[in-house]
């Protein structure tokens, strides 16, 4: 089993120390309890990560470790974004966790026609936090590099937006759907730079939605027999990319 992973500002060069505290030092020394001489990996959820070996542990929540090897992972290519319309509430953070599990390096809010939940005003401040929270402790329990980015909700104005600059740059845009004319490994993901996934909420994308989107240059996809939920369909759809294109190759660059 891999040593855990904790975030911290700045990863130490090989040889140099750190001092791990606050919220992360007290889940290192109180929750997982580390001890001296064990292993942990500190990140800076940007893609730099030094295992490290444990000095001292001081309190309830500090430690400071040595680092043994520094690494630096670049993102995985294709890079993808998902967008995804708002869940009910209690699969909000759900949707997260299971993204970034599954390699989101993007995650966008939307504020779909047929989303169920609204966030209006401090609402939206709130449920945007939580998902940034949400994809870091995910990113930690996961090993990533990378956290997750969460950018503020979008409407479908930005959300039209942000997916013909992914055309324009000769991305790829999939609109998840289960009446989708397209079968999700019929497109070729392998040799473009970026993959924008939109998900529906649990009514689905709406017909001026997917008109909306198709006129962009989007696929209307279905990913396979079974019509999936929308806490689920994104981790899927990464599951299927992750095969499909080189995201998981263990070889990709690290240096």
């Amino acid at each position: 089993m891999s040593p855990p992973l904790f975030w911290v500002d700045e990863v130490p060069a090989a040889g140099a120390e750190a001092v791990l505290s606050g919220s992360e030092g007290r889940h290192a020394v109180t929750v997982t309890r580390i001890g001296v001489g064990e292993s942990v990996i500190l990140g800076d959820g940007a893609g730099a990560s030094a295992l490290c070996e444990v000095l001292a542990v001081k309190g309830k929540d500090t430690l400071r470790a040595r680092a043994l090897e520094y690494r630096f992972t670049d993102r995985p290519r294709p890079l993808v974004t998902v967008v995804q319309a708002l869940p009910k509430s209690e699969r909000s953070e759900l949707v997260v966790e299971l993204a970034t599990e599954a390699g989101a390096d993007v995650i966008v809010p939307w504020q779909a026609s047929r989303s169920v939940a609204r966030w209006v005003g401090s609402k939206a401040e709130k449920g945007v936090a939580k998902w940034r929270a949400t994809a870091a402790v995910a990113a930690k329990q996961s090993r990533r590099a990378w956290i997750p980015e969460v950018p503020d909700l979008a409407s479908t104005t930005a959300v039209r937006a942000r997916c013909a600059a992914v055309i324009d740059e000769g991305g790829v845009v999939v609109a998840l759907h289960e009446s989708g004319t397209e079968g999700f490994g019929s497109i070729g993901f392998r040799d473009v730079p970026h993959v924008l996934l939109v998900v529906g909420p649990e009514g689905g994308l709406s017909e001026e939605e997917l008109t909306d989107l198709a006129a962009l240059g989007a696929h209307t996809t279905v990913l396979g027999p079974q019509v999936l939920r929308t806490s689920t369909a994104a981790a899927v759809a990464l599951g299927a990319l992750g095969a499909l294109t080189d995201r998981w190759d263990p070889e990709r660059s690290r240096h």
